[in-house]
């Protein structure tokens, strides 16, 4: 179980998070929903060693994550999928791949194995496997994206604005994957601004703004809150 208690984090004197409470059981898929610069990437940023916590504490299991390095991190199944993709674009998608596995120094047995389980999630990436990954369409390239984090082996996976700028059938097909990796057993916190798209596949929800959690439920509450409908539905 991911468990954060107090975390507060910011960049010199502004504060990104203040005090923040949350919890992700095993097995669940959990959307957390905000504007932007409400808070969420940062607290990505802070649970995957990318950032220094100022305040508070954060457990996945039985480790602090506050006293680890990013390295460790991954190494321990919290892999985080960042927003904007961040992929090397002049790599073959291969290459891409296969840097998600990195901390784990796969032999080739093994690493041809997450590479075939990424294929099958995502037939298209075989095809284009020697192809550089900036040449892609940017839904294929949030496939390179979330595989390369899958190569990590998750047991947590963080994955931060998945949706953002694609057109709206990659977006149905890119929310029924992220459903399928949770129901085949790994743990997902998602960041999303597309509440219904998130809220339909989530367990439970929070909503974040300006750094603070203001609210939190079961997805279907969320789904039919009227505050929520109308700050992040828009009907």
């Amino acid at each position: 179980m991911l468990r954060l208690e107090g975390l507060t984090v910011g960049y010199d004197a502004f504060l990104a998070l203040q005090g923040v409470d949350l919890q992700v059981r095993d097995g669940e898929l959990v959307v957390l929903l905000g504007a932007n610069g409400a808070g969420k990437s940062s607290l990505f940023h802070a649970l995957s060693g990318l950032l220094r916590i100022r305040a508070g504490r954060a457990w996945w299991g039985g480790l602090e994550l506050t006293r680890m390095r990013a390295p460790q991190i991954v190494a321990h199944g919290v892999v985080h999928c960042p927003e904007g993709r961040k992929l090397f674009g002049q790599l073959p998608v291969l290459k891409n791949l296969q840097l998600g596995a990195y901390v784990h120094r796969l032999r080739a047995t093994a690493m041809q194995q997450r590479l075939e389980q990424v294929f099958t999630l995502f037939p298209v990436l075989a095809e284009k496997r020697a192809q550089p990954a900036g040449s892609l369409s940017g839904g294929q390239q949030q496939m390179v994206a979330i595989g390369r984090a899958l190569m990590g082996q998750p047991r947590l996976l963080l994955l931060d604005e998945p949706s953002l700028g694609l057109a709206p059938l990659v977006v149905k097909q890119m929310f029924e994957v992220i459903q399928a990796i949770n129901q085949a057993g790994t743990t997902v916190l998602l960041a999303e601004q597309n509440a219904h798209a998130a809220l339909r596949i989530a367990h439970r929800g929070y909503v974040i703004e300006q750094g603070r959690v203001v609210m939190e439920g079961g997805a279907d509450a969320l789904l039919h809150d009227e505050g929520i409908r109308r700050a992040y539905i828009g009907t």
